[in-house]
Parts: C-alpha cells; structure tokens; sequence
C-alpha cells in the first residue's frame, strides 16, 4: 500500500522526568520501526492534568497523538482526580476528533511501578501506546 506520511504528535507531561524519558524511548522505538509512514513531535507540558489541553489546541494539526505522563499516588485524593479526569478528557477527545490518542499515562502506586512500566526491558507504556496509534492508523478499523 502506498501511506500518506501521518503527522503525530507526542504530548508528555515532563513531572517525573525520568520515567517519561523512558516512555519517550519506548515511543520512538516503535515508531522508529516505520520512518517513512510518521513524522513525530514532541510538546511537552508540566504535569497530566495539562495534556488534554494541549491535544485540544493541537487536535487539527496531526493524525494521532501519544499521551505520555506519570501519576504517583500520594496521601490525599488528588491522585484519584487527576487520573480520571485526564483520562476521561483524553478519550472523549479522541471520540469528538475521530483521531487515535495512545494512552501511555502512568497510574501508579509508588516510583517502582511507574519505573517498571516504563523499563524497556520490561513492556515499555510509551512502546505500547505508539503501537496502539499505529495499529488504529494502519490497521483495518
């Protein structure tokens, strides 16, 4: 098949900048498998909360987007908020826009967690979400 070059667009909270270094990696790493098939940009943004946002703002210039962020319980309920809210916005954006969001959002218990689902070694959520992006683009859905 002959595929028009899709543009995507990789929106990554930068909070814990070391696990989303190793979801970006993870990303790249599929996507980097089909070079020719994706142009890939990375937004960053301070925390979770933020992505929906930025998806929004960017909704009409590319095909697909990578969610890429981490949240880590703490002592009070927050954590609770923010990761269904997010998540919620997230895939009522993708619904609205017709558009493939990868959820690679990280919703932890503790740091060790989050390090394990985005270990390269272990199964990377970044990898993961890419390939979900990649699959709804070039698949046949």
């Amino acid at each position: 098949r002959n595929y028009k070059m899709k543009k995507i667009c990789i929106i990554a909270s930068n909070y814990y900048e070391d696990i989303i270094s190793m979801l970006i990696d993870g990303t790249n790493e599929a996507f980097n498998k089909h070079k020719k098939k994706f142009k890939t940009k990375i937004i960053y943004v301070p925390g979770v909360f933020e992505i929906p946002y930025a998806i929004s703002k960017n909704s009409k210039k590319y095909d697909a987007f990578v969610a890429l962020g981490c949240v880590i319980k703490g002592e009070t309920p927050h954590f609770d908020f923010i990761s269904k809210s997010s998540i919620d916005a997230i895939m009522k954006l993708s619904v609205e826009n017709k558009k493939p969001i990868g959820n690679g959002i990280l919703t932890c218990l503790n740091k060790g967690q989050a390090i394990e689902r985005a270990d390269k070694s272990n199964k990377n959520k970044g990898k993961e979400a890419a390939n979900a992006v990649i699959g709804l683009l070039f698949g046949d859905n």
